[in-house]
């Protein structure tokens, strides 16, 4: 048996892993002295401030003034501090119909916003060329250019795989540009990082939402199609062709049937009992209202048009004690307990968000899921509604590309600012 070759630990070597040892530690942290960061590294003075001298020359780091103490002895302690702006990274959603693109820096903290809708979109190529219009809007706001960008998360609602390669085995996913990370890349120059949209709801979560401290979590993101994004022990679940967490067996679950997710049953279920004319509910004045100004003719229970009742419509008349409408939310419930039953058995979750721009509304659903939930499985999870709102795949698109920047940080060109 022969053993392994061993790499020798050169001294550009060690100056490279003491540089990542302490940007690490300075991206985490406020101001540190070159105290703080020996006693944090266990590096020596000598190696602390040589590598600090190296990180401010390429520009992560930035050295302060040394703060004033009258009462210390000697030389004051030099200051550093992680820049923040010494590059920025965007995170996009591409959803079914909208795209939302978020600009940070490298904390994590939005610069700007900017979005479209893609209801009207009929080809891949339209989607992606309204997602650019969106990141060229973005930077314009904040005044950054594309080459001070150092990566993007690409959230979309199709499996991706580890390569980055969109899984076009459903019609639905087919809608997405397949070279939609390569095109990005050739618009941009920055590199485009796809995954799965409820992938990256996860890592939101995990970051910066309910799901903070949690490392058996799943994120339920439950608009018009139900998708989960798996996270065990803190480490992603991918599955060999990215499908981990993809949701079409609920086609073989009794009580369920389908994918249809929250917003979209409520919707449906809402227009069925408005054929009914006999039932009373405030529902009907909801859905029989025009906008100001319109001469549309007000439609008749038996011709409401699909988009004439919203989901929020029925929360908010549920909340106002429409018995219709609370009808239609304990349906929801059972419905959702069942889907957050199927979790919990296959992956034992401590915790499953509720995500996606139904989560405020959802809330409403939480105490009869957790109730249903008991008499499902032995293992259930607690259930929360995510606080991230319709922002957590731009938010887990937003730390996807922070995790690529720390990961890759020594070996990224920073562009300094005119």
């Amino acid at each position: 048996m022969t053993s392994a070759p061993v790499t020798a630990a050169t001294p550009a070597l060690l100056r490279r892993v003491n540089a990542g040892k302490l940007l690490g530690v300075l991206s985490t942290a406020g101001v540190m002295t070159g105290t703080g960061l020996i006693q944090a590294t266990g590096l020596t003075r000598a190696t602390v401030h040589a590598v600090c001298n190296d990180l401010i020359d390429m520009g992560w780091v930035v050295e302060l003034d040394p703060g004033r103490d009258d009462t210390a002895v000697g030389r004051p302690s030099r200051r550093f501090e992680f820049n923040s702006r010494a590059g920025y990274v965007l995170g996009i959603d591409i959803g079914a119909g909208r795209t939302t693109v978020l600009l940070a820096d490298l904390r994590g903290t939005t610069m700007a916003k900017a979005g479209r809708s893609l209801s009207a979109v009929k080809t891949p190529a339209d989607r992606t060329s309204l997602v650019h219009e969106a990141v060229v809007e973005a930077l314009a706001v904040a005044g950054v250019t594309d080459s001070q960008v150092l990566a993007a998360g690409v959230g979309v609602a199709a499996p991706v795989d580890r390569a980055g390669n969109i899984l076009v085995d459903d019609e639905f996913w087919r809608r997405f540009d397949t070279d939609l990370g390569k095109h990005l890349t050739e618009l941009h120059g920055w590199p485009a990082l796809l995954e799965n949209d409820a992938n990256l709801a996860v890592l939101g979560e995990h970051w910066r939402g309910e799901g903070q401290g949690v490392d058996d979590l799943a994120v339920l993101l439950a608009g018009e199609r139900f998708g989960s994004g798996l996270m065990d022990s803190g480490r992603l679940l991918h599955g060999s062709r990215g499908g981990a967490g993809e949701m079409l067996y609920l086609k073989l679950v009794e009580g369920v049937g389908d994918t249809h997710g929250i917003a979209r049953i409520a919707r449906e279920r809402a227009r069925e009992l408005l054929a009914d004319p006999t039932i009373e509910t405030s529902l009907r004045a909801l859905a029989t209202e025009r906008p100001a100004g319109s001469n549309a003719p007000i439609p008749t229970s038996t011709t409401l048009p699909s988009h004439s009742i919203t989901a929020e419509q029925v929360f908010a008349a549920a909340a106002a004690g429409d018995e219709v409408a609370l009808g239609i939310l304990r349906s929801l419930a059972v419905r959702t307990a069942r889907v957050v039953a199927t979790l919990a058995i296959l992956v034992n979750p401590e915790l499953v968000v509720i995500g996606g721009a139904v989560a405020e509304a959802a809330g409403q659903l939480l105490p009869d899921i957790e109730q249903q939930l008991a008499g499902y499985t032995s293992t259930p999870p607690r259930v929360a509604a995510s606080s991230l709102g319709d922002a957590i795949v731009s938010v887990g698109a937003v730390r996807h590309a922070l995790n690529y920047v720390e990961q890759h940080a020594l070996d990224l060109q920073l562009t300094r600012p005119a």
